[in-house]
């Protein structure tokens, strides 16, 4: 079986729990690391399926490895191998289906209620509404045929599905270790007693977090998962 590839962006913005997910289901991946100077691949045909990451830079800046991504994510759809976005990721699914990517009203930071559309509740199961880590200022619009999954009160498409392919507004693949690793960061704009009260929030959001990112991730590697069986 083909590897997933993961695509990622930015320095301490890696993989994390869907490398965690992936583990546990057997599936063998690949990370390619922009940030460390890593080239994105020139074609998906080594791979199986598509996950690009996040990262601090807006997707409509001008650089080779979104351009890259953007192809890639055309290309894996094109070939009917399943797409995810994180975040930047995406918006650079939005991107390249078409659609614009701007700057929202308020940034978004920390845990966040998002709230289903009836689309929204065949990807998400039980799982709405319900509370996900959030970090950005610029959001999607929804690309031409592209069903929008869940809005919150500042942004209008927090995901939406094409086909088998998932894009998200959210840092699904959030763990521990990668939260504590962002906190530094985070004093920034939150504060430390900011920083403090999203922590202990986290106790609790964070394993449920998780559990709905079994539930996406299995959606969205269906095609993949049942080919084994």
């Amino acid at each position: 079986m083909k590897p997933i590839l993961v695509l990622q962006n930015g320095v301490g913005d890696g993989p994390a729990y869907l490398a965690t997910w992936l583990r546990a289901k057997g599936l063998a991946f690949e990370v390619v690391n922009a940030a460390e100077g890593q080239e994105f691949p020139a074609t998906m045909a080594p791979y199986g399926g598509l996950a690009v990451l996040g990262g601090v830079m807006s997707a409509n800046d001008e650089l080779p490895s979104l351009r890259q991504a953007e192809r890639l994510i055309l290309e894996a759809m094109m070939q009917q191998r399943p797409v995810i976005g994180h975040c930047l990721g995406g918006q650079l699914m939005a991107r390249a289906l078409g659609a614009r990517v701007k700057r929202m009203p308020r940034t978004e930071i920390g845990w966040h209620t998002i709230h289903l559309s009836p689309a929204g509740a065949a990807w998400f199961d039980e799982f709405g509404p319900c509370t996900v880590f959030q970090w950005h200022r610029d959001g999607f619009e929804l690309p031409p045929g592209a069903e929008s999954l869940a809005h919150s009160a500042d942004c209008p498409h927090q995901a939406f599905a094409l086909g088998p392919h998932l894009a998200l507004q959210f840092h699904l693949e959030m763990d521990e270790p990668k939260l504590r690793d962002w906190a530094h960061d985070l004093q920034t704009p939150l504060g430390e007693a900011g920083v403090d009260e999203l922590l202990a929030q986290s106790r609790l959001a964070l394993p449920q977090q998780q559990r709905l990112a079994n539930r996406l991730y299995q959606r969205w590697l269906q095609t993949i998962l049942e080919a084994r069986t």
